[in-house]
């Protein structure tokens, strides 16, 4: 199964329709699975108290609250379902996380394939068992998390209907210091919980991705924006349309080498055996009955003779026929 990319969207559409219709076309001409949108109601979401997170105060200022920020980036449910049909007439699945009881409600009347749960829902135990109750298959992020947390929230989620769960590895930072991905713990939660992993990465650049790929992750998920230099709290730490595109291409490379665990040679390198491996050859010309010697032998190319494997079997025996300097022996 490949894996599945999810291009995050989030609210770096600004508030604007026509911009979430924009990151839908470069999501999908990037080749990307999914698009994944943020849908809430801003006052459920956050109250007037809430503080921005330090990313969010360095990119758009500590001025206003967190709730205000919201409320400019907040999309009506009548835009996602706009935005649901738009995805279908291009032909790349719409996803969007909920963050409240109201626009999970929506979002289920759209009858999307599966949910993701962002990490901060990770310890909203009412929310889980909202979500679990879908149905669906689930994807957990893990940002901020202990090992217990995950646990929890996995045992909430099955207890409660959700019977196809993918945990994604996560460091919520934006962007996330490179010293702080600990990629290797994809490999303690897969270990333990025997369910599918994925990453979702909040790094700059796409290598970490591609690693994670490499690492056994079946779903990436990536912040993209179609231009970083835009005002919003996200920008900064999502890839470029292009950049989009390059992910993409190199995760599709590396996912076709990694292949299977059996090592043999493969047909595509068959025909350079011969050409790369060495032969017993003779050394010197050598007569008929002359017994074969480490002076009169030698290792080269081409590997399509006696293996140098069998030397020492070889050796001690009497040529058949005579031969010639760099002919292949035979016995």
């Amino acid at each position: 199964m490949s894996v599945y990319i999810i291009a995050e969207a989030g609210v770096n559409h600004n508030g604007s329709l026509e911009n979430a219709k924009l990151l839908v076309d470069r999501a999908k001409d990037a080749g990307a699975d999914c698009i994944k949108f943020q849908t809430f109601v801003a006052n459920k979401m956050a109250s007037k108290h809430a503080e921005k997170a330090g990313y969010q105060r360095k990119q758009s200022g500590a001025a206003e609250s967190q709730l205000d920020m919201l409320s400019k980036l907040e999309l009506s449910f009548g835009a996602f379902v706009e935005l649901n049909k738009y995805c279908e007439l291009k032909g790349i699945e719409f996803l969007s996380t909920g963050f409240d009881f109201d626009s999970i409600d929506f979002l289920s009347s759209l009858n999307m394939k599966r949910w993701k749960i962002p990490s901060g829902e990770i310890t909203n135990l009412p929310y889980l068992i909202r979500i679990a109750q879908l149905n669906k298959p689930v994807i957990l992020s893990t940002g901020m998390s202990t090992m217990q947390e995950i646990r929890d929230a996995v045992r909430v989620l099955k207890e409660h209907g959700a019977s196809e769960i993918t945990i994604l590895h996560c460091t919520t930072e934006y962007p996330a210091p490179f010293k702080d991905v600990n990629l290797a713990a994809m490999k303690t939660i897969h270990k333990e919980f025997n369910l599918s992993i994925g990453y979702s990465d909040h790094t700059r650049g796409i290598e970490i991705s591609i690693a994670a790929v490499a690492m056994g992750a079946t779903i990436i998920e990536k912040h993209f924006t179609l231009d970083r230099s835009m005002d919003g709290p996200d920008h900064q730490a999502s890839l470029e349309p292009d950049e989009l595109k390059a992910m993409v291409r190199a995760i599709r490379n590396v996912e076709m080498s990694i292949g299977s665990d059996e090592k043999q040679p493969v047909e595509s390198e068959k025909k350079n055996i011969a050409v790369a491996r060495k032969s017993i050859v003779a050394n010197r010309s050598i007569t008929k009955g002359e017994i074969y010697t480490e002076e009169n032998l030698a290792v080269k190319r081409p590997g399509n003779g006696i293996s140098p494997m069998k030397w020492y079997e070889v050796i001690g025996q009497p040529a058949k026929r005579n031969f010639e300097e760099d002919e292949l022996i035979e016995v």
